[in-house]
């Protein structure tokens, strides 16, 4: 299997000023992430807006992208849904596609018991040959997913790893113990990486690598050469940016602050909104001031 890669980024989806995909920009800023630090990408996902996209635009992401960057980095497809068929099917299509894994989250508003949740993982992985990555965020699912339900789809084969968002430490130990080996565990949330790794986790699936991958990287590969109290420095000066970027409905900050580096990704698409300069003036003023103060190693 293709090494994945510790360092992704959640990339966001760039939308032209009627709401439209900008599927140019999209393929410079996949170019300009893999050139900043990122292992790879995941394309689509939460923070690229997968709720609001439709299936045929998060294909085309798939494909535009692919084109413009070819073989060599590691595209990560999202492919999740509450609906299990829904799930089964874009995860055949992106297959066919050409993307090295797949990403698929804990089904949402259905609220199913564990049982459920092992059933709807098992099928997603027995659809593909596809490398699979769970995705446990019960802060948007409701339900979260137990590392017992982990450690059990872990035994499946191509299901490779769990990107973890549950902010819960003792949850991520219970999964690094326990689970099959060589299972791997990215950090969902930005300002867990370091502690996640320190444990024995494999990387990060960020949104604040957007701007500071470079920086990222070098933390994932102190800890790995263990030079925990250099990697930390890098992780404390991070966590201001981080804690910036979800200071209001994510991905309008991390938007906010591509557009004013040069990149022209656009707004949210409603329910979200954007970071607005006169109504969130302390939001964009904090913004602003930490993109001046902290090395920012993507360039429009």
């Amino acid at each position: 299997m293709k090494k994945l890669g510790r360092c992704l980024t959640a990339m966001v989806t760039p939308f032209k000023a009627n709401g439209d995909v900008d599927y140019a920009e999209t393929k410079k800023l996949a170019k300009a992430l893999l050139a900043s630090g990122n292992d790879g990408l995941v394309l689509a996902a939460t923070t690229g807006e997968a709720p609001t996209l439709t299936w045929d635009e998060e294909m085309r992401i798939f494909q535009e992208v692919k084109s413009a960057v070819g073989d060599k980095p590691t595209l990560i497809a999202y492919t999740g849904s509450n609906s299990t068929r829904e799930a089964v099917e874009n995860t055949e299509k992106a297959e066919k596609i050409g993307v090295d894994a797949c990403l698929s989250v804990v089904p949402y508003y259905n609220k199913p018991d564990q049982e459920g949740i092992y059933q709807h993982f098992k099928a997603v992985a027995e659809c593909t040959s596809l490398p699979v990555i769970m995705y446990n965020i019960p802060g948007r699912v409701v339900v979260n997913m137990t590392p017992e339900t982990i450690v059990r789809l872990s035994q499946i084969k191509n299901i490779v790893g769990v990107k973890e968002a549950n902010g819960d430490m003792g949850h991520v130990a219970q999964v690094i113990n326990n689970a099959r080996e060589g299972f791997l565990v990215w950090s969902g949330n930005d300002n867990d990486t370091f502690p996640i790794m320190a444990m024995g986790g494999y990387g990060v699936i960020g949104v604040t690598t957007h701007l500071c991958g470079k920086q990222y990287k070098k933390m994932i590969d102190l800890i790995v050469a263990d030079k925990i109290q250099e990697a930390a420095a890098i992780h404390r000066t991070l966590v201001p940016l981080v804690n910036a970027m979800f200071s209001f409905p994510s991905p309008a900050p991390i938007k906010y602050a591509l557009n004013l580096l040069g990149f022209k990704v656009g707004e949210p698409r409603l329910p979200l909104v954007p970071v607005d300069e006169t109504r969130n003036k302390a939001v964009a003023e904090n913004i602003k001031k930490l993109l001046a103060k902290i090395t920012i190693d993507i360039r429009a």
